[in-house]
C-alpha cells in the first residue's frame, strides 16, 4: 500500500492516477471528500493533526508527503509526520519540499521545510526529496479573470523562472516511490525554459485563440491576493523569488530528464492540457 497526501491537488491527483495504473494499492488522503480513480481508497484527513493518520499508515510501505499550508502555521509541527511514519512501520517516504530550501535557506518557510528534510534523513527510512521551483499550475489563479475579463494580473511581468509542470513532479514522485535506484536522492525539478508571467499570458492567449491582456500588479497587491491562501511569510518568500530570482533559481535542472529519461514538459504543454479552465 502507498499513501498519497494532498491526493486531490495538482501533484497528488496525477500521482495517484499513475500509481493506480501501475497496479499499486493506493490510499488517497485529502482534507475533503473527492473523486479518486477506481480501486483507490480515499480517506479525508487534516495533516495539521497528523496523529489522526496513524490508522491509515499501518501496514503501508511508502508515503508521499506534501507539506500543506496548514503545516506552515506557527503551532504546526510538520516533523511529527516523519515520527508517525517511523512509528507506523512505513519503509519509504518521498517528500515534496521546495527549491527554496537550497536557494533561499534563511526564509522562514524554508527553515521549517529544511527541518522536515533533516528529520527524514535522520529517520532511518528510505527517502527521496523533491525540490520543485514554481508550478505551471499556479496560472490557474488567473483562470477566472481570463474567462470573465480576458486578463492576467501578476507582479513582475517580465521576470521569469523555469516553472515546472506538476505532472512532471508527479511522474518523478512515482519513480521515487517505486524504484530503489532513486533512494537517497535530492531532485531539483524545473521546466525546460525560463518563462515570464507576460509570456505565460501570451501562451494562454495562443491556446485560446483569443487576446489576453496582461496587467502588472504591485508587490503589495500580489501579497494581498496570496495571503488569502497562504501565510504571509510564505507569500513574502515566494514574492522575493519571483521579483529577483538568483542564478540558482534561473538554472534549468537536469533532474526531471535524469529520472524520467525525457525532457520536462514546457508551459505551453501544460496550458494545452488545462485550457478548459480558461474558457
Amino acid at each position: 500500500m502507498i499513501v498519497v497526501t494532498g491526493a486531490t491537488g495538482n501533484v497528488g491527483r496525477p500521482l495517484t492516477q499513475a500509481l493506480a495504473e501501475a497496479g499499486e494499492q493506493v490510499t488517497a488522503v485529502s482534507r475533503h471528500a473527492a473523486a479518486v480513480p477506481d480501486g483507490v481508497r480515499h480517506v479525508p484527513a487534516d495533516l495539521a493533526e497528523p496523529h489522526g493518520l496513524a490508522a491509515v499508515l499501518e501496514g503501508v510501505k511508502a508515503l508521499f508527503l506534501l507539506l500543506s499550508g496548514d503545516l506552515h502555521a506557527p503551532e504546526a509541527k510538520p516533523t511529527d509526520m516523519i515520527d508517525l511514519a517511523v512509528a507506523s512501520g512505513v519503509r519509504r517516504v518521498v517528500l515534496l519540499s521546495s527549491q527554496g530550501v537550497a536557494t533561499r535557506p534563511l526564509g522562514p518557510s524554508r527553515i521549517a521545510i529544511r527541518a522536515v528534510e533533516d528529520a527524514l534523513r535522520e529517520s532511518g527510512l528510505d527517502w527521496a526529496v523533491l525540490r520543485p521551483g514554481g508550478f505551471a499550475s499556479n496560472a490557474l489563479a488567473w483562470a477566472e479573470s481570463v474567462r470573465t475579463q480576458g486578463t492576467v494580473a501578476a507582479p513582475f511581468g517580465d521576470v521569469g523562472v523555469p516553472i515546472v509542470d506538476p505532472a512532471d513532479i508527479a511522474a518523478v514522485a512515482a519513480a521515487c516511490l517505486l524504484d530503489d535506484r532513486h533512494t537517497g536522492g535530492v531532485f531539483e525539478l524545473t521546466g525546460p525554459e525560463v518563462i515570464t508571467p507576460r509570456q505565460q499570458a501570451e501562451a494562454i492567449a495562443a491556446a485560446l485563440g483569443a487576446p489576453v491582456r496582461f496587467h502588472e500588479l504591485t508587490r503589495e497587491e500580489a501579497k494581498a491576493a496570496m495571503t488569502r491562501f497562504v501565510p504571509p511569510e510564505l507569500a513574502d518568500d515566494t514574492l522575493d523569488i519571483i521579483a529577483a530570482p538568483n542564478p540558482a533559481e534561473l538554472r534549468i535542472s537536469p533532474d526531471v530528464e535524469r529520472v524520467l529519461g525525457r525532457a520536462p514538459r514546457p508551459f505551453n504543454g501544460w496550458v494545452a492540457r488545462s485550457i478548459a479552465a480558461f474558457r
